[in-house]
């Protein structure tokens, strides 16, 4: 009985040790701040973020030293095949809203910055409001990574296996057809998913998924769950905008890990 207890000691012991270095690779790793955004308009529409607002958001983290990065470099810099800038950050867009062609665009090549829009490729070239092929065309040859949103933006989880398969495979294939590269990154549509889903994601050929759960992405991220900031048309946008960039950091300075 007293060698069953010391080997459980030592059990415990070892898997505290363990426990406690992950701790630490984590809070000592890359933290990266990925901001999801919808639309750049003036409109009154909780997605759909003033022109002004998003120019000075953007001037604010070109002035503060942040770098624009791609999916691709987040993945590489997670398994530790690249080494990220000091403050990385991930620019998204979901839906592929025609005014990030002709209002974001703009702004993001006026101060140098990528960005990533996930696109529903059933709606490109096909609705006024989303954009079209010759415009995704354009962005991507100056700084703009495109990458799947869906087929149709349905809502997975309402889904069987067979149709959630369809969206995130047909979506892929779509877009790599028209694109001429791999697409390898997926935003969930309304940032739900479950891990049945995320498994699903892995199969078709996926290597990263994005959701709305608010953090930054760091080693204790899981790839098919990773997080992002989402940033809104509020009544103070630029206010909420710097608080929730601080807010990411001050949560990650005092060392807590994700649940």
């Amino acid at each position: 009985m007293k060698k069953i207890l010391a080997v459980t000691i030592l059990i415990l012991m070892a898997a505290g040790k363990i426990f406690a270095q992950n701790v630490q690779e984590i809070s000592e790793g890359p933290k990266i701040l990925v901001l999801n955004y919808h639309q750049v308009q003036n409109s009154h529409h909780s997605l759909a973020l003033p022109i002004a607002d998003f120019d000075a958001q953007m001037e604010y983290l070109y002035s503060h030293g942040y770098v624009t990065i791609t999916p691709d470099e987040l993945y590489s810099g997670l398994n530790g095949e690249l080494e990220l800038p000091k403050k990385p950050v991930l620019i998204t867009f979901d839906d592929g809203y025609a005014d990030n062609y002709t209002n974001a665009f703009p702004i993001l090549k006026y101060y140098g910055m990528r960005a990533t829009i996930f696109v529903i490729p059933a709606f490109v070239g096909k609705y006024n409001n989303y954009l079209t092929w010759e415009e995704i065309g354009e962005m991507e040859e100056n700084g703009i990574t495109i990458e799947s949103h869906t087929l149709n933006h349905y809502k997975l989880e309402e889904l069987p296996d067979d149709e959630i398969r369809s969206e995130l495979l047909n979506s892929k294939l779509i877009l790599e057809e028209n694109l001429g590269h791999p697409v390898e990154f997926l935003a969930y549509p309304t940032g739900t998913y479950n891990l049945h889903i995320a498994g699903i994601a892995k199969s078709v050929g996926y290597k990263g998924a994005f959701t709305i759960k608010y953090g930054n992405v760091d080693l204790g991220s899981n790839f098919y769950a990773l997080e992002r900031v989402p940033i809104f048309h509020t009544a103070n946008s630029m206010k909420d905008f710097y608080e929730r960039i601080e807010y990411r950091q001050s949560f990650e300075e005092f060392g807590w890990t994700k649940k």
